[in-house]
C-alpha cells in the first residue's frame, strides 16, 4: 500500500496551488475560513496558515485582516520578466532599509534597555501577548510588530529618535509586510520563531542590559536580512 502523503504546511500548499493554477480556484475567488480549510485537508489551523503564508508570498493569494483570503491571478499568466525586475527591486530598497535599521534599531534597544519604565515594559509585554494569541493572523502580526518597535524607540526618551522612527513608519509596514511573508514562506515555525526573538529582545531590556538588547535586535534583523537574501539570490 502506498504511504500516504504527510499533510505538512507545504503538502496543503501544493494542493492550494495545483487548484489554483488548475483553474479550480479563480482569480477574484474566497477561499473558505480557516476552520473550513484545516477541516477539509485534516490538518490543524496553524498548518493552514502557514499554507496561505506561503502561497501569499507568491503572489497567489490576497490575505485582507477581517475580510477574507482572495486568490489572485498566477504570476505565470503575467509577464514575468518586469516582474522579476521590479521584486529584485523591491529586494534592493528592503535591503537598504534593513541597514538603516540596523544602525538605528540596535541603538533604540540599548537606550531602551537603559531607560525604559514600568510602563514601558507593561506595554511591551501586552503587545508580546497580543502577537502570541493571534500567532497566524499576517495582518495583526505586521501591525504588532511595527508598535513594538516603536514602543521600544520611544522607550529610549530621546526625542529625536523617537521621531526618527515616526518618519519611518509607512516604510516599516511595508517592510515588515514583505519580509514577514518571505519568512513564513521559508520557515514552517516562523510565527513562533518571530515571537521568541521579539521576547528575547524584549526580555534584555527589561533585565536593563543595554549590550544584550542591542545584540538580540541585532541578531534579530540580520535573520530577517539573511531570509530576504536566501529568498532573492543575494550574496552578503
Amino acid at each position: 500500500m502506498q504511504a500516504r502523503p504527510l499533510k505538512s504546511y507545504e503538502w496543503v500548499s501544493r494542493e492550494l496551488h495545483d487548484r489554483i493554477t488548475a483553474g479550480d480556484l479563480k482569480p477574484g475567488d474566497k477561499l473558505p475560513s480557516v476552520v473550513d480549510l484545516a477541516t477539509e485537508y485534516s490538518v490543524g489551523r496553524s498548518t493552514i496558515r502557514e499554507a496561505l503564508s506561503a502561497l501569499k508570498a507568491r503572489g497567489l493569494l490576497d490575505i485582507r485582516q477581517g475580510g477574507g483570503t482572495f486568490v489572485l491571478a498566477p504570476p505565470e499568466s503575467q509577464d514575468e520578466s518586469p516582474a522579476r525586475e521590479d521584486w529584485l527591486d523591491r529586494a534592493d530598497s528592503l535591503l537598504q532599509l534593513l541597514e538603516v535599521r540596523k544602525v538605528l534599531e540596535t541603538g533604540c534597544a540599548a537606550l531602551a534597555a537603559k531607560h525604559r519604565s514600568a510602563e514601558d515594559l507593561a506595554a511591551m509585554q501586552e503587545t508580546l501577548a497580543q502577537m502570541e494569541q493571534w500567532q497566524g493572523d499576517e495582518a495583526f502580526g505586521e501591525q504588532a510588530d511595527v508598535q513594538l518597535h516603536e514602543q521600544i524607540a520611544r522607550a529610549t526618551r530621546n526625542p529625536m529618535l523617537i521621531e526618527l522612527m515616526k518618519s519611518l513608519s509607512q516604510r516599516l509596514h511595508e517592510s515588515m509586510r514583505d519580509t514577514r511573508s518571505l519568512w513564513f514562506y521559508a520557515e514552517q515555525q516562523s510565527a513562533r520563531r518571530l515571537l521568541e526573538e521579539h521576547s528575547g529582545i524584549i526580555d534584555a531590556i527589561r533585565q536593563q542590559d543595554p549590550v544584550e538588547a542591542a545584540a538580540r535586535m541585532d541578531a534579530h534583523l540580520s535573520k530577517v536580512e539573511q531570509v530576504l537574501r536566501d529568498k532573492t539570490g543575494t550574496n552578503s
